[in-house]
């Protein structure tokens, strides 16, 4: 006997349509329901990495009357281009895609990124299936609707919100998983663990070898609480107007280093440090407990993420998180906590701060 899916309900508010996030194990069959039965054609984006998971779900909707197609897109970061997006709009175009037909997004967060932002700008908008196969995209990227690409200025800077028909969260595609990717998307889960729900942190706390695995006691449970997190909170703020700015622990500074480094870190791995740093700036703002802050560097060192980045690259970094869409004119705004679970927000901190909260994770 199959085991039920979890469901996770997110939105409904704010004029869009709710939508549901399943977790659990051999869930393509959910798929056509998620598709319908008025889409006839159905575009499958899928990374070069999963060229078989592609065309297998290309045969599958095939099989099951679906004009199918299966649109290959370069990996990882390298598929969040304007031109990348220009050859999926080809490729649409070249198949008669209509407003009913559908597409789904099968791979890591860059990969859901790019199929939705496709879908948002593909006659202003059809529907999409996000169907992610990493932690990272499990918990962060497929949910909440944000889409979007990058351009040689930044992460995320062109995009729209367009959220989802569905989410397939299907844990056994992270038992091929390289460790490395796996453990970067724990940055995720366990910045929820501290912005909204502890319990996250208690879990990882219990086992951290455990939390290392997919096959680990907690695995479910852990990635369930992530999404639920987010979950909550792009309900009740779809457009990032106020409550959704939360989701950015960690990740102005965390951004910043991924641009420096070209995007050859992982994003996991810089918002770790990127989380680092925001503890300490919440601790010389005099508003995050010492024992918190240092709660930190355990919990992120325990399931073996960095805690430091190149000291030399400060003033790169800082001109960095200046052009951040999450800035407002020149005013750096930081999320920090006013203790476990109270995140708030730090704008225009004087650059003493700054360069203090840095000297802490400078290698």
């Amino acid at each position: 006997m199959t085991e039920q899916p979890i469901r996770i309900q997110v939105g409904g508010t704010a004029g869009t349509d709710p939508y549901e996030v399943l977790v659990g194990r051999q869930l393509l069959g959910e798929l056509a329901g998620l598709i319908g039965k008025k889409a006839q054609r159905v575009a499958v984006l899928h990374p070069e990495a999963l060229a078989a998971t592609g065309e297998a779900l290309r045969e599958d909707l095939a099989s099951q009357g679906y004009e199918a197609i299966a649109v290959q897109l370069p990996n990882a970061e390298e598929a969040k281009t304007a031109e990348v997006a220009a050859y999926c709009w080809k490729a649409l175009g070249q198949t008669g895609f209509t407003r009913t037909d559908v597409i789904v997004g099968v791979g890591g967060g860059a990969t859901t990124d790019v199929a939705g932002f496709v879908a948002a700008t593909w006659l202003r908008g059809v529907r999409w299936i996000a169907v992610p196969t990493t932690v990272l995209g499990m918990v962060d990227a497929a949910v909440g609707g944000k889409t979007g690409i990058n351009t040689a200025e930044g992460k995320n800077l062109v995009g729209a919100f367009h959220p989802p028909a569905g989410v397939l969260c299907d844990l056994a595609a992270l038992d091929s998983l390289p460790v490395h990717d796996y453990v970067s998307g724990l940055a995720e889960v366990i910045k929820a663990g501290f912005i909204a729900d502890p319990a996250i942190l208690e879990l990882i706390e219990s086992d951290p070898e455990g939390a290392k695995r997919p096959d680990g006691p907690h695995t479910t449970e852990l990635i369930e609480r992530a999404i639920r997190v987010k979950a909550e909170v792009v309900s009740a703020d779809l457009k990032e107007s106020g409550l959704r700015e939360i989701l950015n622990y960690g990740h102005t500074l965390g951004h910043a280093i991924e641009k420096n480094e070209r995007y050859n870190w992982r994003h996991g791995a810089a918002v770790s440090v990127g989380m680092v740093f925001a503890a300490e700036l919440g601790r010389i703002a005099g508003r995050l407990d010492d024992a918190t802050a240092d709660r930190h560097r355990a919990v992120l060192a325990s399931v073996g993420l960095p805690l430091t980045y190149r000291g030399d690259q400060w003033p790169k970094l800082l001109e960095t998180m200046k052009v951040d869409k999450k800035s407002r004119g020149d005013r750096l705004r930081f999320i920090v906590l006013d203790g476990l679970a109270k995140p708030t927000v730090l704008e225009g901190p004087d650059p003493a701060m700054l360069l203090a909260a840095h000297a802490e994770i400078a290698a």
